[in-house]
């Protein structure tokens, strides 16, 4: 893998800047190229060049973010990181997630929705792997992988949206299934 040159390092993060800032003001259809050029202070054949077009700037936001909340689950504090007991951890998980999918819910939308399995790619395969291991720590007894699948099924971008239902009721909900499932009722 080819080391990025600092300059161009600056203007990737000025442009993730400009552009997260576009979409918080105007939602994603405020995550225009000629907009976020000029917001950022690079030229539109620079952000062409970097990112392709309007999705792939999309798909550069969600995966800054995701890269974050990877590193919190992964190696973070707990008890969303390592070293509280799994059953705590896998709320943490879902209650982190929760806030991780409405902060970029436009992006997540126009993500998942791309192709009939785009929302299965390598970060729900990072969440479900994650979860199945946690599960299956806090109750063998339970099939860890479709538990893992039932939990995360109502984080799904277009769900949340047509429900209409607020971050706080969607974390109530998670926590009840996940009772459920930790006392083997599932």
């Amino acid at each position: 893998m080819t080391q990025e040159r600092a300059d161009a390092a600056r203007n990737r993060a000025k442009i993730l800047a400009a552009a997260a800032e576009l979409v918080a003001e105007k939602g994603i259809d405020g995550l225009g190229m000629a907009e976020v050029a000029a917001a950022s202070g690079v030229g539109v054949g620079t952000l062409y060049r970097r990112f392709g077009d309007r999705s792939g700037l999309a798909y550069a936001l969600i995966d800054a973010k995701e890269r974050e909340f990877q590193e919190a689950f992964l190696s973070g504090a707990p008890p969303l990181g390592p070293g509280a007991p799994p059953g705590e951890r896998v709320r943490a998980f879902l209650h982190g997630l929760t806030d991780r999918t409405f902060a970029q819910l436009d992006l997540l939308l126009m993500a998942e929705t791309a192709g009939p399995f785009a929302r299965f790619g390598g970060a729900y395969e990072a969440y479900h792997r994650h979860l199945t291991l946690l599960i299956g720590q806090a109750n063998p007894a339970v099939d860890a992988p479709f538990s893992a699948d039932a939990l995360l099924a109502p984080l799904t971008a277009n769900l949340v949206i047509h429900r209409g239902r607020e971050a706080a009721d969607v974390k109530a909900g998670l926590d009840g299934l996940l009772g459920g499932v930790l006392a083997g009722r599932f």
